[in-house]
C-alpha cells in the first residue's frame, strides 16, 4: 500500500525500510512523511528508532555521550553487541579525541591547499579520457578520480588503487531486505585490511612521502600522560576508512550533481555565467542530494523526544538526508537552488560535532574542480534517465551510473 507522499503500512502509517528498493531509489517522500507525523519513527520490522527532523538529528549528532558511535555506526554491527573494531569513526571521546588530533596532522588546511594541482591533474586526465559526444559520469568519470587522489595520498602504488576501490563497492552492497555485510562484501573488506596492513609493513621497513609513512612517525598522548604510537592494525584501519570514505563521497556527489543539474539546466547555465557560484552549488547539492543519508549511533539512555521514549540499549539512526531537506530549517527545503541562503540552517551533509567528516575540505576541493570542469566539457547536456542505474547501498545514495549525451561541446 502507498500513501500520500511515501510507503505506508496497511494501517496507514508511514513505512521507513532503509534497505528497500524504494528507499534505495528516492527516499525523500517517505523523510517528510516521517518529519511531519512520526518525526521519533520506531521500525517494529528491524526494531530501530529514527530522528529526522534537523534539530533533533543535529543535536543527536553533538550528543555523543547519548548516542554513541562506538558500538559500531551501522545496524547489524549496532544491534550484534560484538566490540566495533578501533576507528576512530567508532569512538567516543576521548579515544575518538586523541585519534582525531593525530590524523588532523596530516589533514591540515595547508595540505590540504597544496593539493590542488593534483587534483586538477586527475580530473583532467579522466575528464580527458570521456568521449566529448556522450560518456557515463560516473563509470568514467566520477568513481575514477577521487580514489586515485585520496589512496595516492595514503601511498598506494598506481597499480592498485582502482581495486581499492572495487572492493569498497562490493563491501557496501545490500541486497533489498538485508542489513548485514555479505560474504562477498567481507571478503572484499579483508582484503582490502590486508592489503593495507602489508603496505604498513612495507612503510615500516622504507617510509616515505605518504601519509601512512606520517601515521607510522605519528604519536600521540595518552590519558596517562604518557606517548604511544598506532601499531599496524591501526593505521590499517585508517587507511581503509579513509581511503573509503575519500572515494565514495565524491563520486556520489558529483554523480549526484549531473543528474540534478540536467533537471535543472538554467541553474547550470547560471554556473557556467559565474563560476564563482561553484561552491555554493557543491553546498546546495550536498544538502539536497546527500551521498550520505544517515549514521547510526546506540542510544546510551532513555531519551523522551516528541511523546516518544528511546529505550536504553536502542540502535537510533541518525538521517542527515531527511534534516538536510527539513522545511523547519530551510525555506522550500525540496527545492534546489544554488543560490539559496548558505547561512539559513546549518548543512550537516558531512556530518556535525565530533564525528564531522575529516576529509571534508579536500571531498569540496574536489567537487568545485569537478564541477568547473565539466562546464567547460559539457556546456549542455542530456541525461539518459532510462539507462541511469541506481546504487544498492548500506549509508550511501547516489548513481551507478548515469550515461550523458553532450548537446554543446566544450573545451576537452
Amino acid at each position: 500500500m502507498t500513501g500520500r507522499g511515501g510507503p505506508a503500512s496497511a494501517s496507514g502509517r508511514v513505512e521507513f525500510d532503509p534497505f528497500s528498493e524504494e528507499f534505495f531509489a528516492d527516499p525523500y517522500p517517505v523523510y517528510r512523511r516521517m518529519r511531519d507525523e512520526e518525526p521519533v519513527y520506531y521500525s517494529e520490522k528491524y526494531d530501530f528508532y529514527a530522528l529526522t527532523r534537523h534539530e533533533d538529528v543535529a543535536a543527536g549528532l553533538k550528543d555523543f555521550a547519548t548516542y554513541s558511535s562506538a558500538h559500531g555506526v551501522d545496524l547489524a554491527m549496532v544491534r550484534s553487541g560484538r566490540p566495533a573494531p578501533p576507528l576512530v569513526i567508532m569512538m567516543d571521546p576521548p579515544e575518538h579525541r586523541r585519534m582525531r588530533q593525530l590524523v588532523n596532522r596530516v589533514f591540515t588546511p595547508r595540505a590540504i591547499a597544496a593539493l590542488e594541482p593534483v587534483v586538477r591533474a586527475q580530473v583532467e586526465r579522466f575528464l580527458g579520457g570521456c568521449d566529448p559526444a556522450g560518456f557515463d559520469a560516473v563509470q568514467d568519470f566520477s568513481a575514477l578520480f577521487p580514489v586515485e587522489i585520496i589512496s595516492a595520498m595514503l601511498g598506494v602504488p598506481p597499480e592498485s588503487r582502482q581495486q581499492v576501490r572495487l572492493w569498497l563497492d562490493v563491501f557496501l552492497e545490500r541486497e533489498p531486505g538485508r542489513i548485514e555485510v555479505t560474504r562477498r562484501g567481507m571478503e572484499a573488506l579483508i582484503s582490502t585490511g590486508a592489503f593495507y596492513h602489508e603496505l604498513v609493513r612495507e612503510r615500516r621497513a622504507e617510509p616515505r612521502d605518504d601519509m601512512i609513512s606520517a601515521l607510522i612517525r605519528a604519536d600521540m598522548l595518552r590519558e596517562d600522560g604518557e606517548r604511544t604510537e598506532l601499531d599496524d592494525m591501526e593505521i590499517a584501519g585508517f587507511a581503509t576508512m579513509l581511503g573509503g570514505a575519500g572515494a565514495e563521497t565524491v563520486t556520489k556527489l558529483i554523480g549526484n550533481a549531473v543528474v540534478t543539474f540536467a533537471d535543472h539546466p538554467d541553474q547550470w547555465d547560471a554556473l557556467r555565467t559565474d563560476r564563482g557560484k561553484v561552491p555554493a552549488a557543491v553546498e546546495e547539492i550536498l544538502r539536497h542530494q546527500a551521498p550520505s543519508q544517515y549514521n547510526v549511533r546506540y542510544c546510551t539512555r532513555d531519551v523522551d523526544l516528541h511523546g516518544v521514549r528511546i529505550p536504553a540499549g536502542s540502535a537510533v539512526f541518525l538521517i542527515i538526508g531527511a534534516a538536510n531537506r527539513d522545511e523547519r530549517a530551510f525555506t522550500d527545503a525540496d527545492v534546489f537552488d544554488i543560490d539559496r541562503n548558505a547561512v539559513e540552517s546549518q548543512n550537516i551533509g558531512f556530518g556535525y560535532g565530533v564525528h564531522s567528516c575529516l576529509g571534508a575540505a579536500l571531498a569540496r576541493l574536489e567537487s568545485r574542480i569537478a564541477l568547473d570542469a565539466l562546464l567547460d566539457f559539457m556546456p549542455r547536456f542530456e541525461v539518459d534517465r532510462s539507462r541511469c542505474r541506481r546504487v544498492a547501498m548500506t549509508n550511501v545514495a547516489g548513481w551507478a551510473s548515469v550515461p550523458v549525451r553532450v548537446t554543446e561541446k566544450g573545451r576537452s
